[in-house]
């Protein structure tokens, strides 16, 4: 009688086992020495700050395949900060501050609810040269077509990728965020050498805000050029980017510049980053990069490795 209570207890812990072998833990760990001038103006130790690749994570993920095409899925994403281990990497202070949501798919597209990256940011992500580093300048300058890069309480539809083309709305009802309602779309197309992206977002009483922008690849080397406008404290602050990238072996060089049409906040800023990488594997690269941002100059040297 023992023996078969432990069998099935055995049996049991395998299933659960076998029921989660879809779930996924991930993570970046990336780390530097630099200088933010807007800090304090000194070489110090970085992690998720400006001049850093990316931000420190830990995520865990998982789908479920429900049948016919259909499945469900969650993401749960943490930042970290590798000075001292300490949660980071979003202004909400909360744990799961980079991600929190659920998901259920299929042929016909996929509906997400919960806090995610939103659409603004993919449709920046789709031809932004750095791949939306912490410090791409378009990003830092016009915030990723004035809508930042994430979204709490959004509920969004995404179409499945059709020959290239694939466009994502996302939506917050009014009382999840602070009274007024936003809606976040973007438009991709990318396929081959050519990629496009076209992103607007709208909170209740703000203007517009939208960005458009496009990246063309040729053997070695890349082009992309854009066109944004974000809101900024005193009203609008609209601008264009153009850059390049050449990428030789482990080496890949970029140079990305912005400059201003508008600025009610003040006067018109030329900003532009300097990448430098090299990639030690598929997941690992050491990186250099100066960005120059609204009359401040910072760089960081750092290591960033994708598990």
């Amino acid at each position: 009688m023992k023996k078969s209570l432990i069998a099935l207890a055995v049996l049991g812990l395998s299933g659960a086992a076998m029921a989660q072998s879809s779930v996924t833990l991930y993570g970046v760990a990336d780390a530097g020495i630099g200088k933010i001038e807007s800090g304090n103006d000194k070489i110090e130790f970085l992690s998720g700050s400006l001049m850093n690749n990316g931000g420190s994570r830990l995520g865990v993920r998982g789908v479920e395949d429900l049948g016919g095409g259909l499945k469900v899925g969650f993401n749960f994403e943490t930042g970290l900060d590798l000075g001292d281990g300490a949660t980071q990497g979003t202004s909400s202070g909360t744990f799961w501050g980079r991600a929190a949501n659920v998901w259920v798919g299929g042929g016909w597209g996929t509906v997400k609810l919960g806090r995610t990256l939103n659409p603004s940011f993919f449709g920046t992500a789709a031809w932004e040269l750095t791949g939306t580093a912490n410090y791409s300048v378009v990003g830092n300058t016009y915030s990723f077509g004035g809508s930042g890069s994430r979204n709490s309480s959004q509920i969004s539809y995404k179409t499945p990728d059709m020959g290239g083309f694939s466009a994502e709305l996302g939506y917050i009802l009014k009382p999840d965020n602070g009274g007024n309602a936003k809606w976040d779309v973007n438009a991709i197309y990318a396929n081959g050498p050519i990629a496009i992206g076209l992103n607007a977002a709208k909170v209740n009483g703000a203007k517009t805000t939208y960005g458009l922008g496009g990246k063309y690849s040729f053997g070695n080397f890349a082009l992309a050029a854009s066109y944004s406008k974000a809101n900024v404290s005193a009203g609008v602050r609209r601008g264009f980017s153009l850059g390049g990238q050449a990428n030789f072996g482990a080496f890949a060089l970029t140079l990305d510049v912005t400059r201003d049409t508008k600025n009610d906040a003040g006067k018109k800023f030329t900003n532009g980053v300097v990448e430098l990488k090299y990639a030690l594997s598929k997941r690992t690269f050491v990186y250099g990069a100066f960005l120059r941002l609204d009359d401040t100059n910072n760089y960081g040297l750092g290591i960033r490795h994708n598990f």
